[in-house]
């Protein structure tokens, strides 16, 4: 009896193995699904589901880089004066904006005066000196002089000339025009005017302060035509050339971005394996000024990619993935190997599985269907 009734409970745990076994298949089948969600037309709409073709565009390998804002020489000014003085006046503070000709300091001296007098004097002995010479000529052609005092008078006549030229060229530099120069207009004040049109970055004096010709009174620079350095390592130079599209920004305002293009590629490695590159943007702006720091983009290589909208490619887990649509409201979750981005597109890297040309993929609504795909999961 008891042998009767341990060979029905081996044949009952058998039948029960057996029953068991489709469950297994059907577990063993459920991971070929999970990647397929369906949808209603009404949870598309709810959901904002679009589809689309993938694109073909030029996409471009950008190389990320950092530099500064720069003035180039010829639009930086160190204002100083040819002779010494004692600054009468000035109103000028960093950041004023000067126009070219505009008055931006008095200075006063002695050192004035006396070359108007030695110049004004010099004038006088001149006209003296060219009659005399006249006079000695005419002597000396009908001999009744030596050639000796004629030959000594012309010299004399000919050093003044020499003489008054330098004086007038000296007033010249100090800003007083000699052909005006009279015994009624001495000034003892002399005037510094702005060399051009733009903005005073450094105020080196102040009033009653003596100044020498090797002191700097101001420094001024022209923004119109600024310039971006940008640092470059060493081992991305192969991947510049002059001519290419950069694209540059601020720290702090990333959305507002400057177009330029390479013009030229320094010759000089420095100490930290770094070239400096020149830029120049397409447009100016007065926002920008010397020493800012800008971020940049530089297109270094372009070329032909099947691309989707950033919002297209989801992210799970350390995966990127997009939605194939198959049949009217089904949808393939398919894992995407994905390239460069520009422009809020990025590019596809086909594979067995993944063919850009031939499917169409979510291009909106793609987090949506990511999240029902997950909640079917669970369930």
């Amino acid at each position: 009896m008891k042998k009767l009734i341990y060979i029905s409970f081996i044949t009952a745990l058998l039948a029960g193995c057996s029953s068991e076994q489709p469950a297994e298949s059907t577990i063993a089948e459920k991971p070929q699904e999970t990647n397929l969600v369906q949808l209603t037309p009404a949870q598309m709409k709810n959901a904002g589901v679009e589809t689309a073709k993938a694109e073909l565009k030029t996409i471009a390998t950008v190389l990320q880089v950092n530099g500064v804002m720069e003035a180039p020489p010829q639009s930086m000014v160190s204002v100083s004066v040819p002779l010494g003085g004692y600054v009468k006046h000035t109103t000028l503070l960093p950041g004023m904006h000067l126009k070219k000709g505009q008055l931006m300091a008095e200075l006063e001296d002695q050192a004035y005066i006396q070359l108007q007098q030695d110049y004004l004097t010099a004038k006088a002995k001149l006209g003296y000196l060219t009659q005399e010479y006249e006079r000695q000529r005419e002597l000396n052609q009908s001999k009744a002089t030596s050639d000796k005092v004629y030959q000594q008078t012309r010299s004399e006549y000919q050093s003044q000339q020499v003489a008054l030229k330098a004086l007038g060229e000296k007033l010249r530099m100090v800003g007083i025009n000699p052909n005006r120069l009279t015994q009624k207009n001495l000034t003892r004040t002399l005037r510094i005017y702005s060399p051009i049109d733009g903005y005073v970055t450094k105020v080196n004096v102040n009033i009653g302060k003596y100044v020498v010709p090797t002191d700097v009174l101001f420094e001024l620079v022209n923004p119109a035509d600024l310039h971006l350095m940008l640092t470059v390592f060493e081992k991305d130079l192969d991947d510049l050339e002059i001519g290419q599209q950069v694209l540059t920004y601020r720290a702090n305002q990333p959305e507002k971005k400057y177009t330029g293009k390479i013009i030229y590629i320094g010759k000089d490695v420095t100490d930290d394996r770094a070239v400096k590159v020149h830029c120049h943007l397409d447009k100016e702006d007065p926002t920008l000024v010397p020493g800012m720091f800008m971020n940049a983009e530089i297109e270094v290589h372009s070329k032909e990619a099947y691309t989707l909208p950033e919002d297209a490619i989801v992210r799970y887990g350390n995966k990127q993935y997009v939605f194939a649509a198959r049949n009217s409201g089904v949808f393939e979750m398919l894992e995407a190997q994905t390239g460069n981005s520009e422009h809020g597109y990025t590019a596809l890297q086909p594979d067995q599985l993944l063919q850009p040309e031939k499917q169409t993929y979510v291009t909106k609504g793609a987090y949506a269907l990511l999240m029902k795909l997950k909640n079917k999961e669970e369930e």
